[in-house]
C-alpha cells in the first residue's frame, strides 16, 4: 500500500543532518595577541587574494528547490524508453513542445512548459553520499574535515546584502543547514533567515521572528530601542568592547526593521494570494496517504507560492525543501505519491514567474544530490549514483528550451557534453553576477575560491 511506503531511505540518509536552521546569531572575531609577523602575513595574504566585484546579473533572485535524498533522472527529466525493462523503470514517458523531447510520465505539467525550462542531463557529480554529495551540491566544494564551506545563498547574502528591507537569503520553512552547509567560514549574519512556521501548515502560518512577544507592542519597542541606543552609547565611551557593540546594534537594526516593516510583513503574508492563485499551486491535493492524510501539494504548493511571493517583494535567494527521495525500495509507489505534487507547483512556479515578467530575472533551480542507479534492483528500487543526473532549472538568463547534454541508453554514464558539478555552480554564480573565481577570506587569513576550479558554461547562457 501506498501509505505503507517507509520514506526513512539509507542508514547514511538517515544519518545525515538534513535539519534546518533558521539562524540570527552574533559573533566576533577578537584580535588581540598579534605580533607583527602574524599582521605582515595577514596582509600579504591580502594582497595575493583574487577579488572580482561583484554586479548583480540577469538572475536577480534566485528559488532553489531542494529535492533530498536524490532524485532519480529515469524517472523524471530523462527517461529511457527504448533500454531493456529493468533499466528502463516502472514508468512511461510524455511529451513535450520541445521535438524529439520526452520526460518521464511523472511530470506531464513541467512537460507541457519544457520550452520554458533548462534540463541538464550529463551533471557529473562527485560521489554517491547523501552528506557529502549535498555539500558539493551546495557550496560547490567537496567536503573537507580542514574547513567548512559556505552555501550558495550564504555567499549571495556576503556579496550582495539586503535588499528592500528583507533579508538576502530566506530558507522556507528553515534555515540553509542542507548536508551541514551553513555559513561555513563566513560569519553567521549571512546565514538564513529562518521563517519557523511551514506555510503548509492547515493551522494558520505565521513568521516566528516577524511577531512580537505577546504583550510588548510597537511603541514598547521604540522605546526599548532608544533604551538600547544610550546603554551601547555608554558602554562604547567606556571603551567596553565598541567593535562587538557595533555587530549587536547592526543585528538589532535588522531585527527592528524586520519588525516594524509593512512592506516586509506583506511578502510573508500568503492570506493576501487570491484562492484561485493558491489552488493553482495545488494547496490541498494529493494527501499523503491517497485519500486522507497531510496535503503534499500544500507543502510544495504553498512553499513555492512564498518564495514566489518572496522574491518579487526583493529577496535575493530563497531555499525551500519537498520531498524524501532516498527510493532504495517500492520506488513507483514514492513516486507515484510524490511527483504529482512537486510537478504541480514546479510548473505553477515557472508560468507564474513568467506571467509576472519575472522568470528572466529569477532562476528557479531544482536541486538534488546525485541520481539513482542505472538498474532496478532486487527490492524495486533505485541505489546511489552520481557519474551521471538529471537538473531542472529555468529563468534567470538561462536559455529557454534547452536539454543540455545527455547520458547512455541505460543512465549509466554521460556520453554527451559532460557537465562537472563545479562547472554548473559557476555557471549559476555568473548569472547571478558573481565570479565564481573570486576568492573568500577564510579564518587564518585563507583566501578560497567561491567554487573550487569552476567554469561557467556559455552554452546554457542566453
Amino acid at each position: 500500500m501506498v501509505g505503507s511506503v517507509d520514506l526513512s531511505g539509507c542508514r547514511g540518509y538517515r544519518a545525515a543532518n538534513w535539519s534546518r536552521r533558521g539562524v540570527l546569531k552574533v559573533g566576533s572575531l577578537a584580535l588581540g595577541g598579534l605580533s607583527l609577523a602574524d599582521l605582515l602575513r595577514m596582509e600579504q595574504a591580502r594582497g595575493e587574494q583574487k577579488w572580482y566585484e561583484s554586479k548583480e546579473g540577469t538572475a536577480k533572485s534566485v528559488i532553489q528547490i531542494v529535492c533530498q535524498g536524490g532524485i532519480s533522472a529515469q524517472e523524471s527529466w530523462n527517461p529511457k524508453p527504448e533500454s531493456p525493462t529493468e533499466y528502463r523503470g516502472p514508468f512511461g514517458v510524455t511529451k513535450t513542445p520541445i521535438p524529439g523531447v520526452v520526460f518521464s510520465e511523472t511530470l506531464p505539467a513541467c512537460a507541457k512548459i519544457a520550452d520554458k525550462m533548462c534540463v541538464v542531463r550529463s551533471v557529473v557529480g562527485s560521489v554517491p553520499d547523501h552528506a557529502l554529495g549535498m555539500y558539493h551540491m551546495l557550496s560547490g566544494h567537496k567536503s573537507s574535515p580542514a574547513i567548512k564551506h559556505p552555501h550558495v545563498g550564504a555567499v549571495v547574502s556576503h556579496e550582495f546584502g539586503w535588499r528592500n528591507g528583507l533579508p538576502p537569503f530566506i530558507g522556507i520553512p528553515g534555515g540553509d543547514n542542507f548536508g551541514g552547509v551553513g555559513t561555513g567560514y563566513l560569519s553567521p549574519k549571512y546565514g538564513a533567515f529562518g521563517t519557523g512556521g511551514d506555510p503548509a501548515s492547515d493551522k494558520g502560518f505565521s513568521v516566528r521572528d516577524l511577531q512580537l512577544p505577546q504583550g510588548i507592542e510597537l511603541s514598547d519597542l521604540e522605546m526599548r530601542r532608544n533604551l538600547r541606543d544610550v546603554v551601547n552609547g555608554r558602554l562604547k565611551q567606556l571603551e567596553a568592547g565598541p567593535a562587538v557593540l557595533d555587530t549587536m546594534d547592526s543585528f538589532a537594526e535588522r531585527a527592528y526593521g524586520l519588525l516594524t516593516s509593512e512592506e516586509v510583513r506583506n511578502a510573508f503574508d500568503l492570506s493576501q494570494e487570491p484562492d484561485s492563485v493558491k489552488d493553482a499551486y495545488g494547496r490541498g491535493k494529493y494527501l499523503a496517504q491517497g485519500h486522507y492524510g497531510a496535503s503534499l501539494g500544500s507543502q510544495a504548493g504553498m512553499r513555492m507560492l512564498l518564495a514566489r511571493r518572496l522574491v518579487e517583494a526583493g529577496a535575493r535567494f530563497v531555499t525551500l525543501s519537498f520531498g524524501s527521495w532516498d527510493n532504495h525500495v517500492q520506488l513507483r509507489e514514492v513516486y507515484e505519491r510524490q511527483m504529482p505534487p512537486l510537478d504541480h507547483a514546479l510548473a505553477a512556479l515557472i508560468n507564474d514567474l513568467d506571467e509576472r515578467g519575472l522568470l528572466d530575472s529569477t532562476l528557479v533551480w531544482v536541486a538534488s544530490e546525485f541520481g539513482r542507479t542505472p538498474k532496478i534492483n532486487s527490492a524495486a528500487g533505485r541505489d546511489h549514483w552520481s557519474r551521471v543526473f538529471s537538473l531542472g532549472l529555468a529563468g534567470g538568463g538561462l536559455k529557454r528550451g534547452l536539454i543540455y547534454g545527455d547520458s547512455d541508453a541505460t543512465s549509466s554514464d554521460p556520453v554527451k557534453d559532460p557537465l562537472p558539478l563545479h562547472d554548473l555552480q559557476s555557471t549559476i554564480y555568473k548569472l547571478i553576477g558573481i565570479n565564481s573565481d573570486k576568492e573568500l577570506m577564510a579564518p587564518g587569513e585563507r583566501p578560497i575560491e567561491i567554487v573550487d576550479d569552476g567554469r561557467p558554461v556559455d552554452a546554457l547562457i542566453a
